[in-house]
């Protein structure tokens, strides 16, 4: 049986939150495991924390690092105290560890003990948003790669379908010919907008209140120490993290954390409407629109013979909806901090980290099974078209409001198209009515 690292503390709150619905990220505990690896090494260059203690620190960080002793993280992400559970079960680990490394030294033993020498200088209260920060750092980098690349394959889309005719819609009803690949650019230009509100708000999150300790005034915690602190860490996470220009700003207050799940949000909400422009644009075959078909990926229905539905939109809208209410979840709790502390960021870590692993996650799977291979009906395109009043206005500039208008007025009483009433009244010939359309719509 494996040894339990883990001492007094972890098991008060394994026995306060006997939860098991969800356990904390790893990659959260390693940023945890990260800065007191940093602080070690920033301790011992400033006489603060003897040597070899140090040194026995830092390797048993690079020991969970390595991914060796994850069994020894325990607790839930749910829980009270600011994160001080999850906190305390790190510092006891590492503790643990680094003072077995000592004994097998062979040497006279050395105490290493979680609060005096792990946590030295560090309080729950910078400790633990700044590893939020580091880990939605790296979170949303892979998320924001993810979104670069979805643009791209919505902008080969675009050019594939650039020249096909179709009806373009508002207020789900017929309005002015556009372009398929007009459409398909403007999801693409959507979806870049949203990636630049996420690196505005991600930003930020270069700005940490480690050192800050339990208030943001530093108590406890020299310059010197502070300065070595930073240095380390940038080295170590290969992020270029800073302190905040007022620590305590950061200690009583999530909004950083907010507006990164705002724009995830933003973004969100945006895939959701797209998702559902590709539904409606799907949907039939035979009794919706059609003007595209999505790749048929499995059996829609345990009852209809042949059914096929648009599994991968529809996982987008839910995407949006476990987001949106992430954020909900996000900005209450961050509402809810007083005075010099925001306490509640054990939620907001769960709820962030979860929002920007779905992304990632999603949209990926998105990109791949089901925008790369949509494919356009041209034929339908151009049938709904044709059969709609939406030339009408490509023909006002040449004709003039007043005769276009009769000519809708017969089209709709007679049941002939535009196009066809415009050629019997000689108006104009075909060759000079589809030049009229591709400079209306800018083919």
């Amino acid at each position: 049986m494996e040894k339990k690292y883990y001492g007094i503390q972890t098991k008060k709150a394994m026995n306060n939150f006997p939860f098991t619905f969800r356990k904390t990220s790893i990659d959260f505990l390693y940023s945890i495991v990260e800065i007191k690896k940093a602080s070690a090494i920033a301790h011992a260059a400033v006489h603060e924390l003897k040597p070899k203690r140090a040194d026995a620190i830092v390797k048993a960080c690079n020991e969970i690092l390595a991914g060796k002793w994850d069994a020894q993280f325990v607790l839930p992400a749910f829980q009270g105290g600011a994160g001080t559970s999850n906190h305390m079960n790190v510092n006891e680990v590492i503790a643990s560890r680094a003072e077995e490394l000592l004994q097998q030294s062979g040497k006279k033993p050395i105490l290493v003990h979680p609060n005096d020498h792990v946590n030295r200088s560090h309080s729950t209260n910078d400790v633990m948003p700044s590893a939020l920060r580091i880990t939605a750092i790296r979170r949303t980098g892979r998320l924001l790669e993810t979104i670069k690349e979805l643009a791209k394959i919505f902008d080969h889309k675009a050019e594939q379908f650039k020249r096909i005719q179709k009806l373009g819609r508002t207020h789900m009803q017929d309005a002015v010919p556009i372009t398929l690949g007009s459409e398909f650019k403007s999801y693409s230009e959507s979806i870049k907008r949203g990636r630049e509100r996420i690196e505005h708000a991600l930003l930020h999150c270069y700005d940490l209140n480690l050192g800050g300790s339990a208030v943001g005034n530093s108590i406890n915690a020299s310059r010197s120490y502070i300065q070595g602190l930073y240095r380390q860490l940038r080295l170590i996470t290969k992020l270029h993290v800073r302190p905040a220009p007022n620590m305590m700003a950061l200690t009583s207050s999530d909004a950083d954390f907010v507006a990164l799940s705002q724009s995830l949000t933003a973004l969100c909400m945006d895939f959701a409407r797209i998702a559902h422009d590709l539904r409606l644009l799907s949907s039939g075959p035979k009794g919706g629109f059609g003007e595209i078909s999505l790749p048929e990926l499995q059996p829609g229905s345990s009852i209809m013979p042949g059914k096929v539905n648009p599994i991968m939109p529809e996982a987008i809208t839910q995407m949006y909806c476990l987001v949106s209410g992430n954020n909900v979840t996000i900005e209450l709790a961050a509402q809810a901090a007083q005075l010099e502390m925001a306490v509640f960021l054990p939620i907001i870590t769960d709820r962030l980290l979860e929002s920007l692993q779905i992304m990632d996650e999603m949209l990926k799977q998105f990109g791949a099974t089901c925008v790369a291979g949509i494919k356009a009906d041209k034929k339908r395109c151009k049938e709904l078209l044709e059969r709609s009043m939406a030339y009408a206005v490509c023909l006002s500039p040449k004709l003039g409001y007043e005769t276009v208008a009769l000519i809708v007025k017969e089209s709709l009483r007679s049941g002939k198209t535009l196009r066809k009433v415009v050629l019997e009244k000689k108006l104009l010939n075909n060759k000079q009515f589809n030049a009229l359309v591709r400079s209306a719509i800018k083919i």
